[in-house]
């Protein structure tokens, strides 16, 4: 029970002055790219997660995308900030990735965590092991842990950066890596900005089926925007996973494509060349392996047919609703 509601004269505003109740705004905007920021790296996660089981069943052998090499996915957050702590909580409560597959790397790591969360202070040790690295830091730090990790990153780990102020093709510079997703919001002026404010309990919020549906990345409501390079990033990263698995470009497009149909989103149209130009031949039928650079700065193939397919785009946001939306078994 709050035993302040309704007593307006205990409030946050009730001691601000007019030109600072005109910066009210900022909290929704705030608690609205927390919960849109975590809710989309949980979508990022799961998807990467159930391909690695695809690829696993398909295989017969496990395949690691970086080096945590168990079958499960391994994943790193680097910071344990604000931001830190919820995406954590938003990765237990939307994925199926177990705690003992997460660990955390931050300054202060005595924090009070999950018992099988395994929580240290060595970014490279982190850098090293983790499929999926999660960059939760300041921008001015940004520089100095870049330098710690350039020499310690796979190939084939996936960092995805909520570090503001940095451009992606400067993260990739920093870091010598291109293979990044940097999801980039905007905000445009509206009247439903407050719709956010709900979110201050981020684990409570991931349950309300009203606040997930409007951070579908497709056609986020309350002033938040997110650009559909965004989506194409994603999708072009599980197809570098395939071709790091030595899938190819048949098996590839099958995997990802059962992605959608096993949570019962069918008419999926993806194919080879909504990946890749037509005029570009596929090498012993592999796929290239896509910078996520250029997928996330330039126009490609991708983009072009997510643009052009409105039956792709509801099939994409109903995938997203389904994985953030039904209890993990």
């Amino acid at each position: 029970m709050d035993v302040v509601a309704g007593l307006s004269s205990l409030s946050f505003e009730s001691e601000l002055t007019e030109d600072e109740k005109k910066l009210l705004y900022l909290r929704a905007r705030s608690a609205g790219l927390t919960f849109c920021g975590c809710a989309h790296a949980a979508f990022v996660c799961q998807l990467l997660h159930s391909l690695r089981c695809s690829i696993k069943s398909y295989t017969g052998v496990t395949q690691s995308v970086a080096s945590a090499g168990n079958g499960d996915l391994g994943v790193g957050i680097l910071g344990m900030g604000r931001l830190g702590k919820q995406l954590l909580l938003g990765l237990l409560e939307k994925t199926s990735i177990k705690p003992s597959y997460i660990k955390i790397s931050t300054r202060n790591p005595e924090k009070s965590l999950p018992a099988e969360v395994e929580c240290f202070f060595n970014n490279r040790r982190l850098a090293a092991w983790a499929d999926v690295m999660f960059l939760c830091c300041l921008p001015s730090h940004l520089p100095k842990i870049c330098r710690d990790l350039r020499s310690h990153l796979s190939k084939r780990c996936l960092v995805y950066s909520f570090t503001s102020a940095v451009p992606v093709t400067r993260l990739a510079h920093l870091l010598g890596h291109d293979f990044i997703i940097k999801p980039q919001y905007e905000f445009v002026p509206c009247d439903t900005e407050d719709l956010w404010l709900s979110c201050c309990h981020l684990t409570k919020a991931l349950t309300d089926p009203f606040l997930i549906e409007a951070s579908c990345p497709l056609t986020i409501k309350g002033g938040i925007t997110l650009s559909l390079n965004w989506v194409c990033a994603v999708l072009y990263s599980l197809m570098n996973v395939c071709t790091s698995a030595s899938l190819g470009s048949t098996e590839t497009i099958s995997l990802i494509n059962n992605i959608f149909k096993e949570k019962g989103v069918n008419n999926v149209q993806l194919h080879a060349h909504s990946f890749i130009s037509s005029s570009v031949p596929l090498s012993d039928e592999f796929f290239p392996w896509i910078s996520l650079i250029d997928a996330q700065t330039k126009d490609t193939p991708l983009l072009h047919f997510l643009s052009s397919s409105k039956s792709m785009q509801q099939c994409i946001s109903a995938l997203y609703k389904s994985h953030l939306e039904r209890p993990l078994k």
